[in-house]
């Protein structure tokens, strides 16, 4: 697909500068998911000038015409505004996303494998269809997830691809950690920015698009840089499940797991980010992240007995939110279950290893009714989650229900009128899986509350 950059020749760069802006680099985004879009259109609004390249025909005309496949709060208004400025086009070309590049950002999917491993495929492709086409020398800026010592990997798989063996090129390392839901105000004021290579011009170059933004500058070698992408994700998914072990043990307690987390909190050495207890976590990065540092851990001859605990613990959460209602109601077959919230979180329409998946799941296969809303994942579940019914909000859901999970904490849910949910439920049963209510009130309102770590009386429901 042949696209116009600004004003100039159809296809490619502009033939000169645009007179509204001066483009600092010519950079080449290959991949447009969560990472690629939101990098290629950050770096557009920096004044760079960016194509961002995907295989995919259908997705790159919507882009072009400033229509986003993903919803990403802020990212829509960047994409569409750098597009109208001539910084930003997208096409299914490598040759118009090659052509006199400075730099290519590879931001491809790594996905899990099935022990875990991480699958590399598209990552190797897009090695190959860049080595393909260097023609003078250029950066390659590898921000996907990979296992440590890929880029030493994609390095060779360039080499064996040059078309002349003499072209130079320079990887580097710049793993991301952007959040879904986030990702624009996090790649605008990022904590840090890794880099990880052995040429110093190139980590120059590279530091040069992220100067604007004050952030530390971290450079190491390559397989250091990969490995803090790992560690930093294997280390807040750790923090999760623990606060949800603690809220197990507060549970059986009948201590409050929220009031833990504060206290806990307000230790500086410890800080009160990653301390909210519920049903775990799930999306793209995590489960994926956690999986295969464990993998890559247990091949390399090492024993990685906390990752497996943390990702038990996970797992384990989604189920006690299913037997907290099962002990109530005494089973779910016939019963009507209203689930409030799709996504892994709020503020993202993804539902990769959303926690809402498995639960429906597992309501189902005891032969619950299910009735769902979300506010943004509807479409997209349908194909996952065919058997349910979608409701066109959370009072629909819980029309007639036994009972009600909230599984995705969107504010939207947190000023609900909760007399009216429970006038409309057939039973008074609420399983808030995010901790978003007040226990207390919830049950001097009538409801069988259930949080997640959250003290109760016993009270229950035939």
């Amino acid at each position: 697909m042949r696209s116009s950059w600004g004003s100039g020749s159809p296809g490619g760069w502009p033939s000169e500068p645009l007179q509204e802006v001066a483009l600092t680099k010519r950079i080449c985004v290959i991949g447009t998911g969560y990472a690629g879009l939101a990098n290629a259109a950050c770096l557009a609004d920096l004044g760079n000038g960016v194509i961002g390249v995907d295989r995919d025909q259908a997705k790159i005309e919507q882009l072009n015409h400033g229509v986003l496949p993903i919803y990403e709060p802020g990212l829509a208004e960047i994409v569409r505004r750098n597009i109208q400025a001539g910084r930003l086009v997208f096409s299914t070309s490598y040759d118009e996303g090659m052509q006199d590049a400075e730099l290519v950002f590879v931001c491809v999917g790594t996905p899990s494998g099935v022990e875990g491993e991480t699958d590399l495929a598209d990552v190797e492709q897009a090695a190959i269809e860049v080595a393909k086409r260097i023609h003078q020398p250029v950066v390659i800026v590898n921000r996907s997830t990979v296992p440590i010592g890929t880029g030493d990997w994609m390095s060779d798989i360039i080499r064996d691809h040059l078309q002349s063996p003499d072209t130079p090129f320079t990887m580097v390392s710049n793993p991301e950690f952007l959040r879904e839901g986030s990702a624009v105000y996090d790649w605008m004021h990022p904590d840090r920015i890794v880099l990880g290579t052995t040429d110093p011009p190139a980590a120059e170059k590279v530091s040069q698009l992220y100067r604007s933004l004050g952030a530390e500058l971290i450079i190491t070698d390559p397989r250091t840089a990969e490995m803090i992408k790992y560690a930093a994700n294997a280390f807040l998914a750790s923090k999760i499940s623990f606060i949800n072990e603690i809220a197990n043990i507060c549970e059986a307690l009948g201590a409050d797991v929220r009031t833990v987390a504060h206290g806990m909190g307000t230790d500086q050495r410890i800080s009160p980010h990653f301390l909210e207890a519920g049903i775990g976590w799930g999306g793209s990065c995590f489960p994926k992240d956690v999986k295969a540092l464990a993998y890559i851990a247990a091949v390399h001859g090492q024993h990685p007995q906390m990752l497996r605990a943390v990702m038990e613990i996970n797992t384990d959460q989604r189920k006690r939110a299913v037997t907290k209602v099962r002990e109530i109601l005494g089973g779910f077959r016939g019963k009507v279950i209203g689930v409030w919230g799709l996504t892994f979180k709020p503020n993202t329409d993804d539902l990769r290893d959303a926690p809402s998946i498995s639960i429906i799941h597992m309501l189902q296969n005891e032969g619950a009714i299910v009735r769902a809303y979300d506010p943004v994942a509807m479409d997209k579940a349908r194909n996952m989650l065919p058997r349910i019914v979608y409701c066109d909000s959370p009072y629909s859901a819980a029309e007639d229900a036994d009972a009600v999970f909230l599984v995705t904490e969107w504010n939207e849910f947190k000023q609900l009128d909760m007399a009216r949910v429970r006038d409309l439920m057939r039973r008074p049963i609420l399983l808030d899986g995010r901790n978003v209510y007040d226990p207390q009130r919830m049950r001097e309102m009538g409801f069988i509350y259930r949080g997640m770590g959250r003290g109760y009386s016993g009270e229950s429901l035939r």
